[in-house]
């Protein structure tokens, strides 16, 4: 089976017959051609197979009313007591609440909800729990008009059954539809869009040595099995987003090789999400007091968001939306030509 990553370019001078890259700000006229025996090299993109060239092409539908024909920003809020960069600070339903507006005012596309952290090493949490931590929360915001979709952050049927009672918009699953049986149907049944994410083994175990033979074509075939199970289940591959989720059962090299391909999951014909804020392997890299401190790896997750941005990723999960907004208006700027996002 051969796999086709095409080398996104955002430079103005765009030759003739160049191809816009999933209906987005880049393009691309050249594609490199992987294989489980290894690379085999370079090819125009005139002579992609006619499906590969269609998923590669083809705009993505609109996600929960927003467009993806340029970047999304979508903000983490954790109201949790132990998540690896902000646990517990905003636990409490008031200031959780002043935080998610805080970030739509600052310009979060999407707010994304989560009850239940799932850094390395964590403990699963009851749904009861997870539900009392989180819908309460999504139903004021909702009910405050907050202007921006909402997302929960869950693995469970029984929590996000709650969230989209309570006005949510998005699930986004880090077990990919594979932990909870009965989520499928509820995302079927509700029309919602879902977010698939890669992990190898679960929050608790996933950093005990893992292990690839291809970490960028092992994920890449593991989100493609993960879209057809939906599609079985009923959930179209246009409501599909993917995830290739760095930091979840990866070492830094594996997390640096999905970073570097990250063009080829354009290729599953859905929109991709990027979400490396503040994970650890950017405070291995970047040294100092971020090694140790998840809050003072800002400067990281920007480098690494522009990265996503340069191969044409879609969606940005990030903490700190004001420095990642600033950052996306001055790379559309100055790459793009574009002053406002």
């Amino acid at each position: 089976m051969d796999y086709y990553r095409p080398i996104a370019m955002t430079d103005p001078a765009r030759p003739a017959g160049a191809l816009t890259l999933a209906g987005g700000w880049c393009w691309f006229d050249r594609v490199e051609v992987l294989s489980r025996s290894g690379a085999k090299g370079v090819i125009d993109a005139a002579d992609l197979p006619e499906e590969a060239r269609a998923r590669l092409a083809a705009p993505r539908a609109a996600l929960a009313g927003l467009t993806l024909d340029r970047p999304r920003l979508m903000g983490i809020l954790n109201v949790t007591p132990d998540s690896f960069s902000d646990g517990g600070r905003f636990e409490a339903p008031a200031v959780a609440l002043a935080h998610a507006r805080g970030m739509a005012e600052a310009g979060a596309d999407i707010l994304d909800i989560g009850g239940e952290s799932t850094r390395p090493g964590s403990a699963d949490v009851t749904s009861v729990d997870e539900i009392r931590r989180t819908a309460p929360v999504i139903a004021a915001l909702v009910a405050g008009k907050i202007g921006a979709p909402v997302s929960i952050d869950t693995r469970k049927s029984e929590v996000a059954r709650a969230a989209l009672d309570a006005g949510a918009a998005i699930v986004n699953d880090v077990a990919a539809l594979g932990y909870d049986p009965d989520l499928a149907a509820l995302v079927a049944a509700r029309g919602v869009p879902v977010c698939l994410m890669h992990a190898q083994g679960t929050p608790a175990t996933m950093q005990d040595d893992p292990r690839y033979d291809d970490v960028l074509l092992d994920v890449y075939d593991f989100l493609a099995a993960r879209i057809t199970a939906a599609e079985v289940a009923g959930i179209s591959r246009d409501r599909i987003v993917v995830d290739p989720g760095i930091g979840f059962g990866k070492t830094v090299a594996h997390n640096l090789a999905l970073i570097r391909g990250l063009s080829l999951f354009h290729g599953l014909g859905c929109a991709v999400l990027l979400g490396a804020s503040r994970k650890r392997f950017i405070g291995t890299l970047g040294g100092g007091t971020a090694a140790g401190q998840a809050d003072r790896r800002g400067p990281g997750t920007i480098a690494v968001t522009l990265a996503g941005l340069a191969q044409g990723v879609q969606i940005h999960r990030v903490h700190d939306i004001v420095e990642a907004r600033q950052a996306l208006r001055l790379w559309q700027a100055a790459t793009l030509g574009e002053e406002e996002t």
